[in-house]
């Protein structure tokens, strides 16, 4: 783990807002001189504090109107089993997310999808039939209360 200061942390903390600031609005927010804000920020991208930059597209704008959580028992507990699955999953670009669990589930994915229909073809199609997987279990979100990409950072 990389040693961070207040500052390291107001730059990311700011950045994590608008990824878009130029050194010059982020030295302003920040308290730094631009030269300074531009040395820190390179040092945070060079240690890979900063893993990239991206737009956040809307979702619902672009015709994506279902989430749904997929929960995953796989057929066999092997890492043979458990990278067929993965390759699986890393080839479905409607599964935004993919966590190994502790508990019932084997795996949670996270779909994004256009419709109901699009949920019936990932589970009947695609994770069903697929030999790495027993059993298939989808909730469909209702509501999104909350969303947030942004980390807890605390001096």
């Amino acid at each position: 783990m990389i040693s961070l200061d207040a500052f390291d942390l107001k730059i990311l903390g700011a950045l994590q807002d608008d990824g878009r600031l130029t050194n010059q609005e982020l030295a302003g927010i920040v308290g730094l001189s631009p030269s300074q804000c531009s040395r820190r920020r390179m040092r945070l991208e060079e240690e890979k504090v900063i893993a990239g930059y991206r737009a956040e597209l809307a979702s619902e704008a672009l015709g994506f109107g279902v989430i749904a959580f997929i929960q995953i028992t796989l057929a066999t507990h092997s890492p043979d089993n458990a990278k067929k699955f993965r390759a699986l999953i890393n080839r479905v670009d409607d599964i935004q997310e993919a966590y190994s669990l502790t508990g019932d589930a084997d795996y949670v994915l996270k779909a994004v999808l256009r419709d109901l229909k699009s949920l019936s073809d990932i589970v009947n199609n695609v994770l069903m039939p697929h030999p790495s997987v027993a059993h298939v279990r989808s909730s469909i979100v209702l509501d999104r209360l909350k969303e947030s990409g942004k980390l807890p950072l605390r001096a």
